[in-house]
């Protein structure tokens, strides 16, 4: 299927034939079946498998492995989940520095499977550089930031700051005024990642039926096109198409984010740029920017997308002039020597934002329902922990996974909260989108008067504060 090479520039550098797995055509009745060969259905397969090898599994895949944001991503391998700082915030010392310790060591776990599996991923733990790198207010946001790390146990092991010369040691940004840098971060190749991870879980024993749909679902059963599937447990690991599996849209509204890449750098471009030791990079800023210097020397760099009315989800990626020259702008600002490089690849893809913007890992014993989601962009590190972490549930394994903050036993998908109904949702994410907009439009003027500079941080901060 060429087509599947368009998805990003990850899938067009596999050197697999991306021919499909043969669909589902027979009824099944297996111990677990997963929704989904993306990064949490894979990693729930194989932390079963690998913890109860005698357990039946199969996943069912609409399209084929990595289709979805799995093969769509930035590559960022993050030691980290979205809002952790608040999910968090009412453990004790100890508790708490021990929940920290295990979301850092997500990208060394995966590093000991990719190893034991040899999978071939160009991991790079290089640590990733949060940079105020625009304007000024970016220094004080990201010190205040680092202030509450710290007040929470972490120390400048887990997050420190960068002056401006220490900055330019790792990235030379074009208007320093500092930075955070943590080592809990490491790069991938994404789409290398899931097919690798998608023929282990093969040799395990997992089968894996590819463009097979599932068209309705319940506990303890799946449907198909051409075939029905029983089960003890069913796992929806769907995330950013969770509309396609009522009633889990509710649950989940689909954004996007967009990416581009340029063309492989010249040596003598990477030098003015730094990036040496496989560092991510983001420029700090609530467009949400992030970037990486890939193994063949590209830059990839993607900043947030947008949300279509009613969670419908956005079909065509070949991105808009507009939506690529936003793109080419950010990392302008911060490398003027590529502002006219040449943009080899253009792509993006659906991710899933829960509606108080923080991940969850759920399990219902009754139904026999489990399921994790709402990983708001930083899914390829929490994903893994998703996986671990529902499949020790399944299990029942007293685990250190199965007692943290986000993890849900009790009330089933009702322990979710739902979004509000249309056009209340289109309306409100829009709105706070538009102000952190104008919040970034004004700040990135030094020539914007005090006034409107405090008026649109403010205003960013006030419709933030409906994310939480």
């Amino acid at each position: 299927m060429p087509a599947w090479r368009a998805i990003s520039l990850w899938m067009d550098q596999l050197e697999e034939t991306l021919t499909p797995r043969p669909s589902l055509e027979h009824d099944l009745e297996v111990d677990v079946l997963i929704i989904g060969a993306g990064y949490t259905g894979l990693w729930t397969s194989y932390y079963l498998k690998r913890h109860a090898p005698e357990l039946s599994v199969a996943i069912v895949e609409a399209q084929t492995a990595g289709f979805g944001a799995s093969g769509r991503n930035g590559g960022w391998l993050m030691g980290n989940l979205l809002g952790e700082d608040r999910l968090l915030a009412g453990l004790s010392a100890e508790q708490r520095r021990a929940s920290f310790d295990l979301l850092h060591g997500i990208p060394d776990e995966v590093k000991s499977v990719i190893d034991r599996e040899g999978i071939d991923c160009d991991y790079r733990k290089g640590g990733a550089l949060y940079c105020a790198a625009r304007y000024p207010e970016q220094e004080a946001s990201m010190r205040r930031y680092l202030g509450k790390l710290h007040a929470q146990g972490l120390n400048d092991a887990d997050y420190r700051w960068l002056s401006p010369n220490e900055l330019a040691q790792q990235i030379c940004v074009a208007k320093p005024y500092g930075g955070i840098f943590t080592p809990h971060v490491a790069t991938i190749h994404p789409a290398k990642l899931v097919r690798g991870l998608a023929r282990a879980v093969e040799r395990m024993g997992v089968q894996i039926f590819e463009q097979s749909p599932v068209t309705d679902w319940q506990p303890g059963k799946a449907r198909t096109a051409k075939a029905q599937v029983r089960s003890r447990w069913v796992v929806p690991a769907v995330e950013g198409y969770a509309n396609t599996l009522a009633p889990l849209g509710r649950y989940q509204l689909p954004v996007q984010s967009l990416i581009v890449a340029t063309e492989p750098l010249s040596g003598a471009l990477w030098d003015s740029i730094g990036l040496s030791q496989g560092q991510a990079f983001s420029e700090s800023s609530r467009q949400v920017t992030y970037g990486q210097r890939t193994a063949d020397n590209r830059l990839v760099f993607g900043a947030r997308g947008g949300y279509q009315f009613g969670g419908r989800l956005r079909e065509n990626f070949d991105l808009t002039a507009s939506e690529i020259e936003l793109r080419r702008y950010l990392f302008g600002e911060l490398f003027p020597q590529l502002k006219n490089v040449e943009i080899s690849h253009a792509w993006g893809g659906n991710l899933g934002m829960s509606r108080r913007f923080q991940p969850h890992m759920l399990c219902d014993r009754q139904q026999g329902v489990a399921l994790a989601g709402g990983y708001g962009g930083e899914g390829v590190g929490a994903s893994h922990l998703g996986g671990r972490t529902l499949a020790d549930l399944i299990l029942q394994r007293d685990t250190a996974e199965v007692k943290q903050p986000w993890v849900l036993t009790e009330g089933g998908l009702k322990a979710l909260k739902a979004w509000e109904p249309e056009p209340c949702r289109w309306l409100g994410y829009n709105a706070i989108i538009r102000s952190f907009v104008y919040e970034d439009k004004t700040l990135a003027n030094l020539d914007s008067p005090p006034w409107r500079r405090q008026f649109a941080s403010r205003m960013a901060d006030f419709m933030e504060g409906f994310m939480q």
